[in-house]
């Protein structure tokens, strides 16, 4: 996309199936944080391909051998408090991850995102970023967060979302060029209240089953 050089889009059949039943309006709450935390695994595959590693040496049963390992600290950032629904199946494939927070709420007079949380491990900066958030709408949020995320030194920050809009995709490419978005699906537009469409409604809600 030419809004932003750094969107993949993550189309596999396992990855599509499983957003084809997150978008339908009568998947439960209990399906609903099941299936997000299987895409949201299989979106990591792709978003962690070039971790940095460094060569060690292993000893096996019989022999040494030659191997690499991770040589920096991955951290796992959801946007509260949708994000949150992401986290289970990061952490299922990268167990070693840590996890910090950031919260934030829409000011409504000025309609901009302020930060009420933030939670971060000292050594956030030594290591990938892992910026996870369902929804990708307005670029709002995700701007917010990785601001709050160079406040604190990062560098190498990825943006994981299940559906993005083209406003929000193309807000991240002015605002934050450098970010690296994966997302699964990249849909149509934003209505005049701010929904993805074709979208899947509200994440937060569905996952906690508020709606």
């Amino acid at each position: 996309m030419a809004s932003h050089p750094n969107l993949t889009i993550l189309d596999h059949p396992l990855i599509r199936d499983k957003m084809a039943r997150l978008r339908d309006e009568e998947t439960s709450p209990e399906d609903f944080r099941r299936l997000i935390a299987q895409v949201a695994g299989l979106m990591t595959f792709q978003a962690s391909r070039d971790l940095p590693v460094v060569e060690t040496t292993v000893r096996t049963p019989l022999e040494e051998t030659e191997e690499v390992r991770l040589s920096a600290p991955v951290t796992l950032v959801p946007i509260l408090r949708a994000g949150l629904g992401m986290v289970e199946g990061i952490i299922a494939l990268m167990p070693e991850a840590n996890v910090g927070h950031v919260g934030l709420y829409r000011d409504e007079s000025t309609l901009k995102p302020v930060t009420y949380y933030c939670k971060l491990p000292p050594f956030v900066a030594d290591g990938p970023v892992f910026l996870v958030d369902p929804m990708l709408a307005t670029g709002g949020s995700a701007i917010a967060a990785t601001e709050v995320l160079r406040q604190h030194g990062c560098e190498d920050i990825r943006l994981i979302c299940l559906v993005a809009a083209p406003e929000g995709v193309l807000a991240m490419g002015e605002a934050c060029p450098d970010v690296r978005i994966f997302v699964a699906a990249l849909d149509r537009q934003l209505n005049e209240s701010g929904y993805i469409l074709p979208g899947l409604g509200d994440a937060g809600d569905r996952i906690f089953g508020t709606r």
